[in-house]
């Protein structure tokens, strides 16, 4: 007998993100389990709160260049790292014109891969001219969405950029669990069957197309990806849930809660290079609202943070990035996940 995909019994933790009247009532299903994080860990970005020298990584070569297209958002999940919401406003739209200025840059750097990410991306009115400028200049191109109906609305300029450009575009659509019941206590209800209904759109109309999901505590990563490979199954989706590329599976993230810091040391202990973390290869431009112009910052899941503020161009944000915060060791060094294809 196979499998039987059940809820998984773990206890749903209250977390620590500004309530909305758009979010689920509850509190978040994925929460992270931890003592709360040391005032004095991750304050100073040369040292850690042990005096030894903080860990950073050059950045190698820059092969994914991410636009942030806005916090906006149709959702209000129950944890989310930007706080993307229906009325967050904090990162601006990125405009197609500012977006040109980068995607012409980061064709000087011989850039391979263009991201897009939000709050949700077709929220942006912009968003398809800047599909179109980055398709038409040669990109792969990946667009995390949640595939609901700001995307919807989009179907027929979508299907026109597929049928041009093929698997050069990567549609990777935000599923938080292979069960309804955690999918909308984490994304609200009435959230999961719209969500179904346009990964099944895609996968129809032959896009290539990859989900992201979580894992609950204590729910194994073999267990979640066949779990996953039954309801694309059942649900007529054409995705491998066992390729690691068509169905991430990221760590959890919770800047308040407690994760050891990352020190030079750390890389012969956890053998690991620094060429294999996230910013080793990667920017992504925000547009802050009250700033005159977007910025480049290191890290997709650090946008706000000065520290990780990097200039106003590519070729200013070309160096190194100090790992001087939870997330760099909770997401990228010890949890090993990246958000580029």
């Amino acid at each position: 007998m196979g499998r039987v995909c059940r809820v998984h019994e773990a206890p749903f933790l209250v977390n620590s993100r500004t309530a909305s009247r758009n979010a689920p009532a509850g509190p978040s299903p994925f929460a992270v389990e931890a003592k709360a994080l040391p005032r004095e860990k991750f304050s100073d970005p040369a040292l850690t709160a042990k005096g030894e020298p903080r860990a950073s990584v050059p950045l190698v070569g820059l092969d994914t260049l991410w636009l942030n297209t806005g916090t906006l958002c149709n959702l209000a999940c129950a944890t989310c790292y930007i706080e993307s919401s229906p009325t967050n406003d904090a990162l601006i739209y990125l405009g197609a014109k500012d977006a040109r200025r980068f995607l012409a840059e980061a064709e000087q750097a011989r850039v391979r891969e263009i991201g897009f990410t939000g709050g949700e991306p077709f929220m942006n009115p912009a968003m398809i001219p800047m599909l179109e400028d980055s398709l038409a200049r040669g990109f792969e191109v990946l667009v995390l969405t949640n595939a609901m109906r700001p995307m919807r609305r989009r179907e027929a300029a979508l299907l026109a950029l597929r049928e041009e450009h093929g698997a050069r575009l990567t549609m990777r659509v935000s599923l938080d669990h292979h069960s309804k019941a955690v999918h909308e206590a984490e994304r609200g209800p009435r959230s999961w069957e719209p969500a179904m209904e346009g990964l099944q759109w895609l996968s129809r109309y032959d896009f290539s197309v990859a989900v992201a999901g979580r894992l609950l505590p204590g729910e194994g990563e073999n267990d979640a990806r066949e779990c996953y490979a039954r309801l694309f199954k059942d649900e007529g989706i054409g995705i491998d849930a066992f390729d690691p590329a068509r169905l991430v599976l990221f760590p959890e993230m919770d800047a308040d809660k407690d994760i050891a810091e990352i020190t030079t040391a750390c890389w012969s202990i956890l053998g690991k290079s620094p060429k294999d973390i996230m910013c080793a290869s990667s920017r992504m431009v925000v547009h802050r609202k009250g700033e005159a112009a977007p910025r480049v910052v290191a890290c997709t899941l650090i946008p706000h943070d000065p520290g990780f503020d990097m200039g106003a161009t590519l070729a200013e944000a070309a160096g190194d990035v100090a790992l001087n915060h939870p997330h760099c060791a909770r997401f990228c060094v010890l949890g090993g996940a990246s958000c580029s294809a």
